[in-house]
């Protein structure tokens, strides 16, 4: 009884669940996901792989979802067209909901446009152009872009402060994406692009070795390379073959090159040996080491090689892709389960092969899938405007049959050797003492300079100008047909700054001539034949102008920059009638005459109620304000001072006119005693206002500053040697020659040493650059040899170099003090002008302060009463005129009170000051009184009259 009823529980138990089956797969909503991948290469099989663990995994954790995902495999054979028609067979036929893939990025550009027409999303974790996200909305990157790795890859140029690279790309949507971005980033940490490689997808042997020779010729030495592992493969194939891969070179690939350097053969590996590459930083996590263990058991027979250290970025980015879609799919809900299906082979029809409906489910999923955040195998997923968020980098190196991790870079933190979650530090830093040692091309430990000297027997081809004369810094002679010999100091000093540098370079000076010996050309000529790259360099007295920049890159000068005027020298005519003006300068004289001037009027002013020597009619007045100041120059004034006030002026003033006529009477008699030397022409405008012919050396670039200065070409003459100009500035500019001639500062010195009597410079120094060395555009030798050339500045190398040369040059004794005028400027005065002047205005403003406050009732009176501001003016002058009583008057010089008739509009009585305190500022009638209308006739008149 017991095992029947046992039984029928079973059996019940089993139908329950039976039921609970069905009525579960009832309410599940199947979403179709089409997969379109090259099956038959590694990144594809490897995707499928990882995509078919996925879906296992995820539905064994999510048992309870309402939604399954069913996947319709694609093989695009490696090829665009393949590709395209399994879109159009998955999207018209089997009508699905999204599509994973396809792989390339060139497949991705053709199918994001049908995925955009039907709104079907389509989701590559494979397809890394920057290019690809822009272009639709459907078009989903849940891969990183290859624009991500930029950063790590320009902060490893930036480390090992390489200043030039050479990018190697393939031609396709995947290779050209990443070169704009790579050349934005090497700008900005100024690393020049001095050649790009652009390789055929199926380029041949002979191509990748055309290629390799053409780069082996150049300097740089520092390779970036971005194109598909088998072609990848095949190039440093070739380059390990030509020696390419010895000392001295530097590789760096990117991310999918890296990524796959386990899946090459052994030969590719050892030829890869010493190569830096970047791929995305994977977080290690329990649930990635128990996935790679079973990919790793799953695989065994095909690829037994794989462990959790070799696993493809790729294969996670599938793995995290397929759970991100499935949580999309969930979100979404259910949806009508989709019709049968037939046969699933691919049919087209070119009347309607576009004509398909859109999707419904489509936008929702794509809105869905990018809300999804989850931690993956691969970090955590998270899509940013349809492409996956940046992430970090690690740095390896490829050593041995492994990849060696020496670094990380970090967006927001540079490059460290670990990564520190904890880490507070916010400073971005680029430095190679974060880097672990490297293992550089050729098994060297030594870091790449970035760049060398090709190694094909060719030396550096040096360019020096030829001259004819002016051979005291650059000098070409040759024996009979012998070969040149070049010589100077400026020569001295380059090859002491090729001796000084780090490293050997090997090279020759060339002369820059026709094969009779002449010059070939001015310097601009040479400097243009280092641009077109028939010199390496040019050398010599070439100096730095914006024009030359263009064409060419300068070093730092070595010798000083500027251009001297240099003009004929006369004698100083002693026997001028206006000689004795020279002394002082012209604003020096009317400044001096201003402030006699001055000190005489304020003297009057201060003394003139007080003293009765400033005292008479209006005439002894104006010649009292010019007589005294001037009378003190030989301080002969007698007049007594009586105002405190006055004292101080003039004892000031006494004190400038002691040093004024001391500094006039030295310079006099030095002009009129010693012969002294002056230039010919002291205003440099007169030249070009006169029309006069000026010169220059023959082939410098002084000819063109001459002409933006103002002067004619046909007023400029060129001369080959320094007995020419001598000539030429003998005779002048009336007799065939030159008024002045134009030199740098290093041949206007060397000349003047040897006419010291005859030449003198005037005007400004117009300011240049100095001579430096040329090299044509991006040359790296260009930082090198101007720290050298600074090194040997600041030792003193190129200072000794120089006194060796010239030391049998003769010198000018006394020269300077032949050439600077002894005539006095303002400048020297202005001093003593301005406490002179400050005493002045401080005792003259207090005295008038004191004047209006001890009269301020009568002023007051004047300023209120009806009389025009005339009549007021007259009045206020006339009650200055009289004597103070202050300084003593006798009692018959007091004034005696006025009478006024008060008439209509008249001023009262009361209104006006005391008898002492007027004056009488109206003609007086016979009784004595003083009447208002007739001021306008006292206006007019002019005549003051006293109180009797």
């Amino acid at each position: 009884m017991k095992l029947i009823l046992l039984f029928s529980i079973s059996l019940w138990i089993c139908s329950s669940f039976s039921n609970s089956q069905r009525n579960f797969q009832n309410r599940t909503s199947n979403f179709q996901v089409g997969v379109i991948l090259d099956l038959e290469s590694m990144v594809g099989s490897m995707g499928l792989s990882c995509m078919s663990m996925a879906l296992s995994d995820f539905y064994s954790v999510h048992r309870n979802y309402s939604t399954r995902l069913s996947l319709h495999v694609r093989d695009s054979r490696g090829q665009v067209i393949e590709a395209a028609a399994a879109g159009l067979d998955l999207l018209k036929d089997v009508k699905v909901d999204a599509i994973l893939g396809p792989q390339t990025s060139g497949q991705a550009n053709f199918l994001m446009d049908l995925g955009d027409r039907a709104q079907v999303p389509i989701i590559s974790f494979s397809a890394t152009s920057p290019s690809l996200h822009t272009q639709t909305p459907y078009f989903v990157q849940s891969a990183q872009g290859d624009e991500t790795q930029v950063g790590a890859i320009t902060a490893i140029v930036k480390a090992f402060q390489w200043s030039q690279v050479v990018i190697i790309n393939e031609d396709s949507e995947y290779g050209s994406g990443i070169v704009p971005y790579l050349s934005n980033a090497f700008q900005s940490v100024n690393a020049h692009i001095s050649y790009r490689s652009v390789f055929p997808v199926s380029a041949s042997d002979d191509f990748v070795l055309k290629e390799l020779y053409k780069m082996m010729t150049l300097q740089t030495r520092v390779f970036v390379v971005h194109m598909s592992y088998t072609l990848g493969a095949r190039l440093f194939l070739k380059a390990k073959e030509i020696g390419m891969m010895d000392k001295g070179y530097a590789w760096i690939i990117t991310s999918g090159l890296t990524d796959s350097v386990y899946l090459m053969d052994s030969d590719v590996a050892e030829a890869m040996q010493g190569v830096l590459g970047v791929k995305p930083l994977i977080p290690k996590s329990k649930q990635l080491n128990s996935f790679a263990n079973r990919l790793k058991k799953r695989s065994l027979e095909k690829s037994p090689g794989i462990g959790p250290a070799d696993l493809s970025i790729f294969g996670l980015w599938a793995y995290d892709t397929l759970w991100a879609l499935a949580m999309a799919a969930e979100r979404v809900g259910l949806k009508e389960t989709p019709k049968a299906l037939g046969n699933s082979s691919v049919h087209l029809n070119v009347s309607d092969i576009f004509n398909f409906k859109t999707s419904g489910v489509g936008p929702q999923l794509l809105k869905a899938m990018s809300e999804t955040k989850f931690e993956g195998l691969s970090g955590k997923f998270h899509l940013v405007d349809g492409k996956m968020e940046s992430s970090s980098y690690q740095i390896i190196n490829v050593v041995g049959s492994g990849q060696k991790k020496v670094g990380i870079w970090i967006p927001s933190h540079g490059i460290r050797r670990e990564l520190n979650m904890n880490s507070t530090t916010t400073n971005h830093t680029n430095s190679r003492e974060y880097i672990r040692s490297i293992i550089w091309p050729g098994d060297s430990t030594v870091v790449p300079k970035g760049w060398e000297v090709p190694m094909s027997g060719k030396k550096l081809k040096i360019g020096v100008p030829v001259k004819a004369g002016f051979t005291d810094f650059i000098r070409v002679t040759r024996d009979g047909q012998a070969n040149a010999h070049i010589s100077g100091f400026y020569i001295d000093v380059f090859k002491s700054v090729m001796e000084a540098l780090p490293y050997a370079v090997p090279y020759e000076l060339v002369p820059f001539e026709y094969p009779d010996g002449s010059s070939a050309g001015t310097y601009n000529d040479l400097i243009h034949q280092v641009f077109l790259g028939n010199y390496d360099a040019a050398i010599g007295d070439i100096t730095i102008t914006a024009n030359r920049s263009k064409y060419v890159d300068f070093t730092l000068p070595f010798a000083e920059g500027g251009v001297l005027t240099i003009v004929p020298t006369t004698y100083e005519d002693v026997n001028d009638i206006w000689a004795f003006l020279k002394p002082l300068k012209k604003e020096l004289w009317l400044t001096s005459i201003a402030l006699f001037f001055l000190t005489g009027l304020t003297v009057w002013i201060l003394e003139h109620r007080v003293s009765s020597a400033f005292r008479g009619p209006p005439s002894q007045h104006v010649g009292m304000i010019f007589y005294f100041p001037f009378s003190t120059l030989v301080f002969a004034h007698r007049e007594k001072i009586v105002n405190n006030l006055a004292r101080l002026v003039v004892v000031v003033w006494m004190f400038v006119i002691l040093i004024l006529s001391s500094t006039y009477t030295a310079s006099l008699s030095s002009r009129l005693t010693v012969q002294r030397l002056q230039p010919s022409i002291t205003d440099v405008s007169e030249l070009i206002k006169k029309r006069e012919f000026v010169g220059c050396q023959e082939g410098s670039f002084i000819v063109d500053f001459l002409k933006k200065q103002g002067f004619e070409g046909s007023r400029i003459r060129t001369f080959t040697s320094p007995y020419d100009c001598d000539e030429a500035l003998s005779r002048g500019s009336k007799n065939g020659g030159i008024s002045a001639f134009y030199d740098v500062i290093p041949y206007s010195k060397l000349f003047l040493s040897n006419h010291c009597d005859k030449y003198m410079t005037v005007g400004p120094t117009h300011r240049t650059d100095g001579f430096a060395f040329a090299f044509p555009k991006g040359s790296p030798l260009v930082a090198d040899v101007s720290r050298a050339v600074i090194e040997l500045t600041e030792n003193g190398k190129i200072l000794e170099m120089e006194q060796n040369w010239l030391r049998n040059e003769p010198t000018c004794a006394g020269q300077e003090e032949s050439m600077n005028s002894i005539t006095i400027s303002l400048q020297s005065f202005k001093g003593l002008f301005a406490i002179t002047g400050g005493v002045t205005a401080i005792c003259l403003l207090v005295f008038i302060a004191s004047y209006l406050y001890r009269y301020r009732d009568f002023h007051g009176r004047i300023s209120n009463s009806p009389i025009t501001i005339w009549s007021k003016v007259v009045a206020i002058c006339r009650h200055f005129d009289q004597r103070s009583l202050s300084s003593g008057l006798s009692p018959q010089d007091k004034l005696p009170e006025a009478t006024i008739i008060c008439s209509e509009n008249s001023i009262q009585p009361t209104d006006l000051p005391r008898s002492h305190e007027i004056v009488s500022f109206a003609p007086e009638d016979a009784s004595g009184a003083i009447h208002l209308e007739d001021m306008s006739s006292a206006q007019h008149s002019g005549v003051v009259h006293p109180s009797a």
